[in-house]
This record gives structure tokens, C-alpha cells and sequence, in this order.
């Protein structure tokens, strides 16, 4: 950006041409004692040319913490009222959500319901939009996806029947593969922007994260592998914050080993993985865990499942039971009996 292009005092602008910087980012480069050396001018002359180098270097405008507004207050629905009141509406379209668990536990069911939800106009939760799933170790389940498609009327009640029949699902949801660390960068930083520049997408899940990062590491290995998850975490920031979608992360549990006392047994409990190099990257936590029950509903049966809020700003620590039904994943309710 040029200097002229600046709302600052013409005699400034002189002063920062004679020291020969010619770059808005030379500045912020450069210490303000030595700025005011280079320059000649005064430290509060210097503290003006620093506040308007770094408005003109940043790509949005901070967000007052009380006045957020606009597209980032927008929530896309999971497709069930009792999750969505467990997550305020749904996820945030404004960061990343880790959705952890162990296998079985019904993660990419809810990831490919969201990827169906997603697609619907915002006066129904939607965002209007479709969504790239990227997958890291399984292959995408189509079977799946269209059984879910087929019973988008049992599980969205709420839509008017016209509008479920006109939207054409499948063709707005967009897989890709990637076999190694390299590959998903590329994907993410070239192909998946072009999909949400285009409007074609505004849900980004990557179904896991996990797998890559424990393949091509050895433990040995923590520090490079946490450079890799810090420059794989900084797209994933880049995308939600340019494009305001939201960014689903499937993860894998790990067991934590403790004792109550020195001498009693040895306890389990899983954890989410690539411990707190990665925690520290999500906005939003939340995990399944696959419970040893059964509920029953009609002539579908399932295994009863628990969705946890384990950390997030905005949402209490909190959970509910849910189940994996035909039309897809949804709360239990009072009606459904267990075995």
C-alpha cells in the first residue's frame, strides 16, 4: 500500500519517505525508538505512523467483544432442536470445532448430517451453501450419505416438504482424499479457498485429523509434528476467519492412565488426541462417547450415545444422550425406551 493512500499528516509521510521505507510492513518491521531515529520524528508522531501501517496491514476489522453482529452471530443447525439448544443454535461459522470420540461413536454421522444441513436457506439453520469433507483414512461412506438424503423429511420435520424435494444434495457435497500431510496442506490452501470464493461451499470437515499426524510421526518426533499441527491449524484459521464458515475437525481419543491414591488400580479415561498443542487451536470442543445401553424407537434400535460440551466461550459444560437413527443423529427423547 502507498504512503498517500494513508490518513496521515502530510509531514509525516515526508519524514517516512526521506528515511527510505517504502513498504507500510517496513515499518512494523522496525522498533519505534529507531523509527524516531530514521525518521526525526516524535514518539507521538511515530505511535500515529504505527497505528495506521498496522490498520492498513489488517484484513478485518477487530470484532468488539460485546458487538459481535452480523454473519458471525450465525449458527449452522445440527438438524435436531435438543442438540442445537445443547450448542446455542449449532456451530459457530466463525471458528474451529473439534468433534472427538472413539470409533463407533457416531462422529462422521454427524459430520455427514451437517453436511446435508448446511445446504439449507438460513431461515432453517442453513447456510445456503454446500461442503467439502475431506476425508484422511476411511473412504467417504455414500451409502450413507444417501440414506441420509432419503430421509431428510423424517429428520427435518420443521421444512416444508417442496423445499427439502428441490434441493439437490449430493451435488453439493464434495469429497476429497488425501493420503498424507503434504497433500491435505495442498488441498486446503488451494483447492478448498477456491471452493469458498466460488460460494459453493461454507462448511470445511476434515475427517481426521488425527490419523495423518500419528502415521507420519513417531514419538520421537513431538516437535516437528507440532510445527506441522501449528501450520495445519493456521489454515484451518485462515479459512473460518476469510471466508466466515465454519470448520469441523473429526479427532480420535487416546486413553489417560491415573491413579486415585499411590497404591490403588490403575483408571482409564480417554482423551482427545495430539494433546495441548492442539487444544489450544479449537474454539469449540465437543465429544461423543458410545454408553453401554440401548434405546429403541419404533422398529429402529440403536446404541445410545452421550454429546458433550467439554470446552467453548460461549456454551456451558454440558451434554445430552443421543442416538443414530435411520434419518440421522438426534436426541432421545422421553417416548424412546431403553434396554
Amino acid at each position: 500500500m502507498k504512503w498517500d493512500q494513508l490518513e496521515l499528516d502530510p509531514r509525516i509521510r515526508a519524514a517516512v519517505r526521506r528515511a527510505n521505507l517504502n513498504c507500510v510492513r517496513d515499518v512494523l518491521c522496525v522498533s519505534g525508538l529507531d523509527l524516531q531515529r530514521f525518521t526525526g520524528l516524535s514518539h507521538s508522531d511515530v505511535q500515529r505512523l504505527l497505528a495506521a501501517a498496522a490498520a492498513a496491514c489488517r484484513r478485518h476489522p477487530p470484532d468488539p467483544a460485546v458487538l459481535c453482529g452480523g454473519e458471525r452471530d450465525l449458527r449452522l443447525t445440527v438438524g435436531c432442536p435438543m442438540l442445537d439448544e445443547l450448542l446455542r443454535g449449532g456451530l459457530p461459522v466463525g471458528g474451529v470445532t473439534e468433534l472427538s470420540g472413539e470409533s463407533g461413536a457416531g462422529k462422521t454421522q454427524l459430520a455427514l448430517q451437517l453436511c446435508l444441513c448446511v445446504q439449507y436457506p438460513t431461515q432453517h439453520g442453513g447456510l445456503d451453501a454446500g461442503a467439502v469433507y475431506i476425508c484422511t483414512e476411511d473412504p467417504f461412506p455414500v451409502r450413507r450419505l444417501q440414506q441420509l438424503i432419503r430421509e431428510q423429511s423424517c429428520l427435518r420435520s420443521d421444512v416444508p416438504p417442496s423445499l427439502i424435494n428441490s434441493l439437490q444434495f449430493s451435488d453439493h457435497v464434495y469429497v476429497e482424499h488425501t493420503a498424507d500431510l503434504d497433500s491435505l496442506q495442498v488441498c486446503l490452501s488451494r483447492r478448498v479457498p477456491l471452493l469458498l470464493a466460488r460460494g459453493l461451499v461454507r462448511l470445511v470437515v476434515v475427517d481426521s485429523v488425527a490419523a495423518l499426524f500419528r502415521s507420519e510421526f513417531q514419538a520421537d518426533d513431538w516437535l516437528e509434528r507440532n510445527k506441522r499441527l501449528l501450520t495445519f491449524s493456521s489454515i484451518l484459521h485462515h479459512l473460518t476467519q476469510e471466508f466466515t464458515t465454519p470448520v469441523l475437525c473429526i479427532n480420535q481419543v487416546t486413553d489417560v492412565f491415573s491413579r486415585s491414591n499411590s497404591s490403588g488400580p490403575l483408571t482409564s479415561n480417554t482423551s482427545p488426541a495430539l494433546g495441548l498443542a492442539w487444544s489450544n487451536q479449537v474454539m469449540v470442543r465437543l465429544m461423543m462417547r458410545r454408553l453401554q445401553r440401548t434405546v429403541v424407537r419404533g422398529d429402529q434400535r440403536s446404541a445410545l450415545r452421550r454429546l458433550e460440551v467439554l470446552f467453548a466461550p460461549h456454551l456451558a459444560r454440558d451434554g445430552r444422550d443421543v442416538a443414530v437413527w435411520r434419518e440421522g443423529v438426534g436426541g432421545v427423547c422421553s417416548s424412546d425406551t431403553e434396554t
